[in-house]
């Protein structure tokens, strides 16, 4: 997630949905001002035109160098993820000066099909859900650039440092980690957050989008990261993993280790946190704002909750 700091700094620049920020990030593609339309700012700045997204982020955020890459991945997979489309000069990602600092943008054409929320799934969308994921994972390109694996955890000490219950915790899940083999049956590019909500479809076909956090990583960790929505022993889980294996194996022993990639996961979220807190709350900060950042606290007390109940001493 993007800072508050930088949302805010966003949020301010809207007249009703547009942004002269936008507007200017738009420009590159040959997209008119006053087309672009605030959507969600999170992982990042996301605006909607016809038939595509553009998103951007500010160049020295974490996200911003990675981008290129990620456009690449999304290209290489084709029909299945969401495609980017090529700027005025002929480039997937441009890096573009704003009143508020240079920017990365991608402009992403939208996936063709419709959302479909966990209550409607049923066990056959259950079965081409892991299906899909599972085709990400067989058919991924050889890409040197991506982020190795939890990558985040080695910031621990230094981002925690106050706490340390919760860095010992941490560095016994990056120990247990570093202990896992990482052969090509296990191992490879991850979409890193492949769940529901980045998918469309189109009957049974599947359109992935949003491959921002995809890395070099265990493919049983994109699976526990996909399914963190799902109750334990949910049917549907059962059904996601047959389709999954229909196209690749997943062996139980690699399933075994999805508390320890669950964990890796929430350890991650909370590594980050401070950078995403970086403004202290304020009697002029809009009610979204308070909001916003009342949330992000009490979810990492719940976060830090889970970690300790796992991994504490």
């Amino acid at each position: 997630m993007l800072p508050l700091s930088e949302i805010a700094g966003l949020a301010a620049t809207l007249r009703g949905r547009g942004s002269s920020v936008a507007d200017v990030v738009a420009a590159a593609w040959g997209v008119p001002p006053g087309v672009a339309a605030f959507w969600r700012s999170s992982a990042s700045h996301v605006f909607v035109l016809e038939g595509a997204y553009l998103r951007f982020v500010p160049a020295g955020w974490r996200s911003g160098g990675g981008l290129g890459a990620v456009a690449g991945l999304m290209r290489a997979y084709g029909s299945a993820a969401a495609q980017p489309r090529p700027s005025m000069a002929g480039r997937l990602v441009e890096t573009v000066r704003t009143a508020r600092g240079p920017v990365c943008a991608m402009l992403v054409a939208a996936a063709p099909g419709e959302a479909v929320e966990l209550e409607e799934l049923g066990a056959a969308r259950a079965r081409e859900w892991g299906a899909a994921l599972a085709r990400v994972h067989r058919d991924a390109p050889e890409l040197a650039d991506l982020p190795g694996p939890f990558g985040d955890l080695d910031r621990a000490a230094d981002v925690l440092a106050g706490d340390r219950r919760l860095v010992a915790a941490i560095g016994a899940i990056r120990a247990e980690l570093d202990r896992l083999p990482r052969d090509a049956g296990c191992f490879g590019v991850t979409h890193g957050d492949f769940e529901l909500d980045n998918l469309a479809w189109q009957g049974e076909h599947v359109t992935a989008y949003d491959f921002d956090e995809a890395a070099h990583s265990w493919y049983a960790a994109d699976i526990a990261h996909a399914l963190r929505d799902l109750p334990a022993g949910s049917p549907l889980t059962a059904a996601f993993l047959a389709g999954y294996r229909g196209i690749r194996p997943m062996p139980d022993a690699d399933l075994a280790r999805m508390p320890l990639f669950a964990a890796a996961h929430t350890a991650g979220w909370l590594v980050r946190l401070p950078a995403v807190l970086d403004t202290e709350a304020a009697p002029a900060d809009p009610g979204w704002l308070r909001t916003l950042r009342t949330k992000l606290i009490e979810r990492g007390v719940q976060q830090r909750a889970l970690v300790l109940g796992a991994y504490g001493a």
